[in-house]
């Protein structure tokens, strides 16, 4: 292995390194696997007297200051362990050592720097499974990839992965670097099954990466403790990313751990690929606030926490979809409902009506001030809202408007 940076003790924790064909330098950019990153003193030394990187070691020239403020050392630049949040992180998802964790400026700085790591701007493509989150086909189009839509399953709503036809393409078309299946998925809220994601990651005649999206993880594992669903099932592929090299597992602390305006995403993949992000990503690009928040979050204050608000948001979301059950001219709650949002039909002479559902989340949002989101233009998603779980009273406001404005001619 020639990629720079590698930690050869951290990569001798993976129990495997499968599957056998796949070969992590044959899918690395050229330009990507010979540049040299960018290196900081603080990487390998921790002083007390910083006169390395040109900062003002008068502190930070705010108008009121803080206590807070001056415990995050706003006039350095963040730390190389960004106040532990890496490790705990890594803890927190069983990974054997932090050199498997990176972190982002949120998931989508994640999705963008694998497009710009492993795929040729003119030459590669990526794989999607529509519908799904929009963000990747945003890369795709800024960074000149090709893309490949491969639909989820749509008969019956059950959004699951297309496996033979996802293989038979992998099969005939080598341009392919990267396969991006998100679970649970946006819009759909629903959690693909393990089988899927394996049989992608041993496909024989694919060589390039497997991206598993698992923004919203935390709901079905919390309902997973709670002996709701999926007792005795694997939830997340984070556990197969020390067996596979070509894994590479997406998460965000903007859901569960409502750190939304943190902007902090994290990628759990074997050190090769790892130490390939971070060789390319730009120098300290995660704030010290975001990282001082995300560390109180990963506290096992903060955790303990994340998982009694899951529970609840779960619980409203039960609530919900049974009030939504009343509304006139809704039709069905789509998908599994593994995530923290719903989505649901509007009816317009008992058929899904996109049009009418683009009047009501005009309506809803300009007229009434509540903004839910209009999916009704994805595919397999015709006449769908996607509706955020939020709090009972927010939910309940919701219900009232569309029972509201649905009841009326």
């Amino acid at each position: 292995m020639t990629i720079l940076g590698v930690n050869a003790r951290a990569n001798s924790l993976c129990t495997a390194h499968k599957p056998d064909h796949f070969d992590l330098e044959r899918i690395v950019r050229p330009n990507i696997l010979s540049l040299q990153p960018y290196h900081t003193v603080r990487d390998d030394f921790q002083v007390n007297v910083l006169l390395d990187a040109n900062e003002n070691s008068y502190g930070p020239m705010l108008g009121e200051p803080s206590e807070l403020a001056a415990r995050m050392d706003l006039h350095r630049y963040p730390s190389p362990d960004l106040m532990g949040t890496r490790h705990a992180i890594t803890q927190l998802r069983g990974m054997p050592d932090d050199a498997f964790t990176f972190l982002g400026v949120g998931s989508d700085e994640v999705i963008d720097l694998l497009f710009r790591c492993f795929a040729r701007p003119g030459h590669d493509k990526v794989l999607i499974c529509p519908p799904t989150y929009p963000m990747y086909k945003v890369s795709a189009a800024v960074n000149d990839v090709g893309l490949v839509s491969v639909p989820l399953i749509l008969d019956g709503a059950s959004f699951a992965v297309d496996v033979p036809k996802v293989l038979e393409v992998l099969r005939t078309d080598p341009s392919i670097k990267m396969v991006f299946l998100c679970s649970p998925g946006n819009p759909t809220g629903s959690l693909l099954s393990r089988e899927s994601v394996k049989a992608v990651l041993d496909c024989p005649d694919y060589h390039g990466l497997v991206v598993v999206d698992e923004a919203y993880i935390d709901f079905p594992l919390e309902e997973q403790a709670m002996g709701l669903r999926y007792v005795g099932e694997p939830v997340s592929a984070v556990d197969l990313v020390p067996s596979y090299a070509n894994l590479v597992v997406s998460q965000t602390l903007s859901k569960s751990f409502g750190l939304a305006g943190v902007r902090l995403g994290v990628a759990f993949a074997q050190p090769p690929t790892i130490q390939i992000m971070n060789n390319t990503k730009a120098p300290y690009s995660i704030s010290a606030p975001s990282a001082y928040f995300a560390a109180q979050a990963l506290s096992a204050e903060g955790i303990a926490k994340m998982r009694a608000c899951t529970r609840t948001i779960i619980e409203n979301r039960r609530q919900l979809i049974e009030a939504l059950g009343g509304v006139p001219n809704l039709g069905r709650v789509l998908g599994n409902n593994d995530a923290n949002f719903v989505l649901v039909q509007v009816l317009r002479d008992g058929e899904p009506s996109s049009e009418r559902a683009s009047d009501i989340y005009q309506v809803m949002a300009q007229e009434h001030g509540l903004m839910v989101r209009n999916r009704s233009a994805e595919l397999g998603c015709a006449g769908c809202l996607r509706i955020s779980v939020g709090t009972p009273e927010e939910n309940a406001r919701a219900v009232a408007l569309l029972t509201q404005l649905l009841g009326e001619a």
